[in-house]
Order: structure tokens, then C-alpha cells, then sequence
């Protein structure tokens, strides 16, 4: 009989241990199971009249940064100065953006409003090349090497130490 009452007790401890661990993880280490694989094979649309289509063959040969961002999203906003910042003291750098579930109406007034850092831009309306690069939700920001391997994914908006301590860093060994 006392056997029986420590199983509600015995489960309630269990949860508990689970709900610890959880609540110790850092939402922002997703782990990707892309690090280390090729950019998955797309084609999406430039977001702006006149420019090239965005192509994961345009991630090879270079160093590349994909943003993947929105007009509706508010830490996009919150970024995206340290993406100008970013685009204008790396001129060398491929900095790419894949407009990600948005209007391109609104996406291109938000470009003109707050300024422009990409080289290329892909509109991803339906969100099918975000789901296959794995995105959980915008901003989020892909290092991709010359070989047009993924080395580097982080999720949430870039901040000014993030960059000084782990994103740059990696772009000067690669």
C-alpha cells in the first residue's frame, strides 16, 4: 500500500528533474543539424525589381552571412544597424538576406526606411527555403564557407558582442 502512494510521488520528481534541465538550455544554441552540410539547393525570387534571383550556388567561392529576416519582425529592427555596420566595415563580405513570410511590398519599404546592407535578397514568401535551412522564426543568421558549407547558425537577433566575439572571429579563419 505505501508502494502505491510513492508512484505519484516518484513521477511528480521525475517531471521536476526534466523541467530543471530544460529550463538550463539556451534557446539561442539551437543546434543545427545542418552545421558542417552544404546550404540545402534553392532558387527564390529577388525581393527588389532589377536585381538577380538568390541562389544557394551563389553561396560558393565566398564567404557568405545569410540574415534571415522580415519587416514584421521587431529584433530584426533591433539588428539591423549592426548589419550596416556590419556590411560596411567588411566590404569583402557576401552579405545576403532571405526576406523570409513577408509582403514584398512592405519588406522593400522597410529597406528603403531603415537602409539596405544586402548584396542579393530572396523573397520566401510560402517560408519553404526557411524551412529547409531549419529557421525556427526570424531573425536568424547562417556563416557559410567558401566550399558553400554551413558553419555557423545563430537564432535570434545579432547583438554587438556576438559579433565581436564569435561571428567575426569566425569569418577571419575563414
Amino acid at each position: 500500500m505505501k508502494l502505491k502512494a510513492l508512484i505519484p510521488l516518484l513521477g511528480f520528481a521525475v517531471l521536476a528533474l526534466f523541467l530543471a534541465r530544460g529550463l538550463q538550455l539556451k534557446p539561442r544554441e539551437i543546434p543545427s543539424p545542418l552545421i558542417g552540410k552544404p546550404v540545402p539547393a534553392f532558387v527564390l525570387p529577388p525581393l527588389l525589381d532589377g536585381d538577380a534571383p538568390l541562389r544557394q550556388a551563389d553561396m560558393t567561392g565566398k564567404i557568405s552571412v545569410l540574415n534571415v529576416w522580415a519587416s514584421w519582425c521587431g529584433p530584426c529592427r533591433e539588428e539591423h544597424p549592426l548589419l550596416l555596420d556590419l556590411a560596411r566595415r567588411r566590404p569583402e563580405l557576401q552579405l545576403l538576406g532571405l526576406n523570409y513570410k513577408d509582403e514584398p511590398a512592405q519588406a522593400t519599404r522597410w529597406l528603403k526606411e531603415l537602409g539596405n546592407p544586402y548584396r542579393a535578397i530572396g523573397s520566401d514568401t510560402r517560408g519553404q527555403v526557411g524551412i529547409d535551412l531549419g529557421v525556427y522564426g526570424v531573425p536568424e543568421t547562417f556563416v557559410i564557407d567558401r566550399q558553400g558549407l554551413i558553419r555557423y547558425k545563430h537564432v535570434g537577433p545579432l547583438t554587438a558582442e556576438l559579433l565581436r566575439d564569435t561571428l567575426e572571429p569566425l569569418l577571419d579563419r575563414l
